[in-house]
């Protein structure tokens, strides 16, 4: 099998890297930079791992799309520190000592010729879900700590997987379509897809969407294994001669404007315009400008999480 490309879910990534590393680890001038080294000793075992031949990492250049917040307006509302009556984005509380580095991390990335990819309007997840999609030649392994992108599991055209963070790195747990179907008791023929409706039907308060209420995962997940689908729920709730309950038909019913947009929202989009950073996304064995880069590791105090990348890179085939 052809070596993957790695999809990175960068602000989720970062994050952890944050909450998961000493706060105490600092530049030369003092700077925190726990994010920093951690994210890029991530991503060094993750090339020891996985073996990739190409690698992104995605951005959120959107992290609240208006077009998701006029379909179902509580999306993701609780998270916002602030709403600007001028129509300006609003913004999602990040930790003040986060920000920089961030900033540092793309610093590194640019001058070490690692591709990163966004798209206006959109959020990382769609990145992700665009350029899983696309993909025709080699296999794809998505890493996140975000459990919405197991929607993108599937095995054609090219196998997809999630290399799901939610106990950090160490724990990480790879989902293809026979282990979503087996977890969530899902249709194994469109488990990706069926897991995206489980999430329409039951819904999500981290982001702020409501469900069906009434509908919990184990009724989603009984509804889509006997009708198929959410579609097929839908029609099955319409025919009175079908199985469906009396009372999952009235809350169906009545959750009917939910669920006409609801399926916008919930997806990730596999159409939005991608920006890679670079001409390509072929991970590159050696810094594109070592001079930068040893100039920026010296300066945060990251040299030994650049070198132990450039270690894992070594270990890969020319």
């Amino acid at each position: 099998m052809s070596a993957p490309v790695l999809l990175l879910d960068g602000a989720s990534m970062w994050f952890r890297s944050y909450f998961g590393v000493p706060s105490s680890i600092k530049a030369p001038d003092g700077r925190p930079v726990n994010a920093v080294r951690g994210f890029f000793d991530a991503i060094a075992t993750l090339v020891t791992q996985q073996r990739p031949g190409r690698l992104v990492v995605c951005l959120d250049l959107d992290w609240r799309p208006q077009w998701r917040v006029d379909l179902i307006p509580s999306y993701k509302a609780h998270r916002v520190e602030q709403e600007n009556p001028d129509g300006t984005p609003d913004v999602e509380e990040v930790p003040d000592e986060l920000t920089p580095q961030v900033e540092m991390i793309m610093e590194l990335l640019d001058a070490f010729g690692i591709a990163t990819a966004g798209s206006p309007g959109f959020e990382a997840d769609d990145v992700l879900g665009t350029l899983a999609a696309r993909e025709r030649r080699d296999p794809v392994v998505v890493v996140s700590g975000d459990r919405d992108l197991l929607q993108v599991v599937t095995d054609d055209p090219v196998p997809v997987r999630v290399l799901y963070l939610g106990q950090g790195l160490a724990k990480a747990v790879l989902w293809g379509p026979t282990e979503v179907a087996q977890k969530y008791a899902l249709p194994a023929d469109r488990a990706g897809a069926a897991y995206a409706e489980l999430a329409i039907l039951r819904g999500d308060p981290s982001d702020g969407l409501p469900g069906v209420p009434g509908i919990g995962e184990k009724t989603a997940a009984t509804l889509l294994a006997q009708h198929g689908s959410l579609e097929g729920i839908l029609a099955a709730a319409e025919d009175p001669k079908s199985s469906v309950p009396k009372g999952v038909r009235a809350k169906l019913k009545a959750a009917s404007d939910y669920l006409e947009v609801a399926g916008r929202v919930v997806r990730v989009a596999t159409d939005a315009t991608v920006t890679l950073s670079t001409d390509t996304d072929t991970l590159p064995l050696s810094a594109a400008d070592p001079h930068r880069v040893a100039e920026l590791a010296q300066a945060y105090g990251v040299g030994s999480s650049i070198g132990r990348l450039q270690h894992a890179l070594d270990g890969l085939p020319d």
